[in-house]
């Protein structure tokens, strides 16, 4: 029987690009991301009717982003818990994966740090500081330059490590208000074809 979702094309930045292309979704994998809800519970939460947040929720788990891990009687109905996929993390065996598994970890990812993005053009709060930071430059580069390349960005990611554990023990004191942050470090090789301009 056909849910009457369609989703044509089978391209990880198709997927991604149709996943994030609609807020209620991206609201979802927020919040599915740090606990279990109910189409219902965000329903309530977002002010949407639960058809329409139920809607989402089956086209999420078509796309392999959810998954269902409890469900409970509620007044004649079954009411279903859902909950982000887990993915492995780079830093155990990363190496070790096949790269079909690898690529479908780097979508998830992608697909997370593109919807936090497109919430904060959409809540106001992307480019509230003046010293935010958005830059990326295409480069062509050597062997030698590639790993360059990815020795630095593993030594920024675990200065953010850094950074983050040590506004822990200051939020811990009571000392500021904790503000919400995403940074990232990308890198990657491109697919053939025309180069893009750099953005700053």
């Amino acid at each position: 029987m056909s849910s009457g979702i369609q989703t044509p094309g089978n391209g990880v930045g198709d997927r991604i690009l149709r996943i994030i292309s609609h807020p209620i979704r991206i609201e979802a994998l927020r919040v599915l991301q740090n606990r279990v809800a109910s189409p219902k519970e965000l329903a309530e939460e977002l002010g949407e009717s639960v058809s329409n947040v139920s809607y989402h929720f089956k086209y999420l788990c078509l796309e392999d982003c959810i998954e269902i891990v409890a469900t409970e009687p509620r007044r004649g109905a079954i009411e279903h818990y859902y909950r982000a996929k887990a993915i492995p993390t780079h830093d155990k065996g990363w190496s070790a994966l096949p790269q079909a598994l690898r690529a479908k970890i780097s979508g998830v990812e992608i697909r997370n740090l593109f919807g936090e993005a497109v919430r904060a053009l959409n809540a106001g709060t992307f480019d509230l500081r003046e010293d935010r930071r958005l830059s990326w430059m295409p480069m062509d580069l050597d062997e030698e330059g590639w790993r360059a390349l990815s020795e630095r960005q593993a030594a920024w990611a675990e200065e953010l490590q850094q950074i983050k554990a040590k506004a822990a023990e200051r939020l811990a004191r009571g000392d500021s208000a904790a503000t919400r942050v995403v940074a990232g470090v990308i890198g990657f090789e491109t697919s053939p074809g025309p180069g893009f301009s750099e953005v700053t």
